[in-house]
C-alpha cells in the first residue's frame, strides 16, 4: 500500500490550498492519518492528525483556526484545507497513515505511523 499526497503548490500569503492523501489501495483503511511538514533546515513536525475510531483530532498551535483536517471514513482521501497561509508555512507536507488508532499524545510522534507519502511542495510568498 502506497500514500500519494498532492494538492501542494506556490500561493501569495493568506491564500488557501487543500492537500490530499490517498491510499493505493481503496479498500485498505488507516485509522489515523497525520500530516507532517519539513522546511529547509527544520526537523520534521507534526502539523495535524485524525483518527476514525476515537474521532480525535490534534492541530500544532501554529495552525489551530487556519487549518482543517477532514475524512470521510477511513478508506477515503484524507483532506488538509490550509487557509490564511503564512511564509513559515513553507515546506515539504507529508502524510503519513496507521492502521490503528495512534493515542492523542503519540500522533505527533512519526515513529507511530506505518506509511508514509513522497510528500508535496507547499510554498507560502509573502
Amino acid at each position: 500500500v502506497q500514500l500519494q499526497a498532492s494538492g501542494g503548490g506556490l500561493v501569495q500569503a493568506g491564500g488557501s490550498l487543500r492537500l490530499s492523501c490517498a491510499a493505493s489501495r481503496r479498500t485498505f483503511g488507516f485509522d489515523t492519518v497525520g500530516w507532517f511538514r519539513q522546511a529547509p533546515g527544520k526537523e520534521r513536525e507534526a502539523v495535524a492528525s485524525i483518527t476514525w475510531r476515537r474521532q480525535d483530532t490534534y492541530y500544532q498551535d501554529s495552525v489551530k483556526g487556519r487549518f482543517t483536517i477532514s475524512r470521510d471514513n477511513a478508506k477515503n482521501p484524507v483532506y488538509l484545507q490550509m487557509n490564511s497561509l503564512k511564509p513559515e508555512d513553507t515546506a515539504i507536507y507529508y502524510c503519513a497513515a496507521a492502521p490503528l488508532s495512534i493515542i492523542l499524545s503519540q500522533v505527533r510522534n512519526s515513529a507511530r505511523y506505518d506509511y508514509w507519502g513522497q510528500g508535496t511542495q507547499v510554498t507560502v510568498s509573502s
